[in-house]
């Protein structure tokens, strides 16, 4: 039964934002400008580019790829340079021998970021991609401005209980009922070798059933981190608030001028969930004005009411 779920929730958040299909087509997904290679932790990762402007790194969920993020790249990359990386045995990236882990992957990224010749970016990750961002945030603080988590959570009891069952299924015993999913597909179209997807596996399930809690961590970012989630979200709501209290908001009444606001943000998207916040629209909506450091406007003062 989990493992049916699990194949089924994969489904979902793939089916309209995979490379090659009619939807993609259609909605004008950006193409990159550049893209190749790069090694970093004895894996050897593809990146691509996008869009010119400030620069953005941006890492897509597991078991996914660039392509995921659909529409949302586009507009990401409409107002800056986006730099997109397949994560560790995933998309058009190598799996290597080594286990998967965020914080080595946090690694990663920080020397990949030196080799392009970017000294410093915004970032944001999504769902695992998230994670990434965070351990790149906590380990290498001097390589980002800002950072944006899109459905990430800081530790593991953030789930909601039924779905941690599901991801200790994950396995190479699932390798064969996922052959019919565009989870699958995606992944044998571009892989270095498709025949290591129950390996991946392997490695994805060893990597979800591992106990972690990063909260002390996220106590020590000093850069302003924006938390984004679906209303209907993978992880419980008291979670989400206790990851926004972690970075010093939702701690008290921001003050009539503002005073006492938090830097950091936390935005909650109606009608969205886990598998399709990646792809809505309103996700570049929301994150775009806070990594462009947009200054909201000065709270209203007896003189506008005065002027009306």
């Amino acid at each position: 039964m989990f493992k049916t779920a699990f194949a089924a929730a994969c489904t979902a958040l793939f089916l309209t934002s995979l490379a090659g299909t009619p939807a993609r087509a259609e909605a004008g997904i950006s193409k990159p400008l550049r893209s190749g290679e790069v090694e970093a932790g004895g894996i050897r990762y593809h990146y691509q580019v996008h869009g010119e402007g400030e620069p953005l790194l941006v890492m897509h969920g597991g078991l996914g790829l660039i392509e995921m993020f659909g529409p949302v790249l586009s507009m990401l990359a409409a107002e800056r340079e986006v730099i997109a990386v397949d994560m560790q045995g995933h998309g058009r990236s190598e799996l290597g021998d080594r286990p998967i882990s965020l914080e080595a992957m946090g690694d990663d990224m920080a020397s990949i970021l030196d080799q392009l010749g970017y000294d410093r970016v915004d970032a944001m990750g999504y769902s695992m991609g998230g994670g990434v961002v965070l351990r790149l945030a906590v380990q290498h603080p001097e390589k980002v401005r800002r950072i944006a988590l899109v459905s990430t959570g800081f530790a593991q009891d953030g789930f909601y209980p039924e779905m941690l069952p599901m991801q200790a299924q994950v396995g190479a015993g699932m390798a064969e009922m996922m052959k019919d999913t565009p989870m699958y597909q995606s992944y044998a179209a571009v892989a270095p070798d498709p025949s290591l997807f129950p390996n991946l596996l392997d490695r994805m399930g060893a990597f979800m059933r591992k106990p972690y809690n990063f909260a002390e961590d996220v106590k020590t970012l000093g850069m302003p981190v924006m938390l984004v989630f679906g209303d209907s979200d993978m992880y419980r709501s008291e979670h989400i608030v206790a990851f926004y209290q972690l970075l010093g908001g939702g701690l008290k009444d921001a003050g009539w001028q503002r005073e006492n606001m938090s830097q950091n943000r936390l935005a909650i998207l109606p009608n969205l969930t886990h598998y399709d916040i990646g792809v809505s629209p309103r996700l570049a909506e929301t994150v775009l004005p806070f990594l462009n450091d947009d200054q909201v406007n000065a709270p209203w003062t007896a003189d506008d009411l005065m002027r009306k």
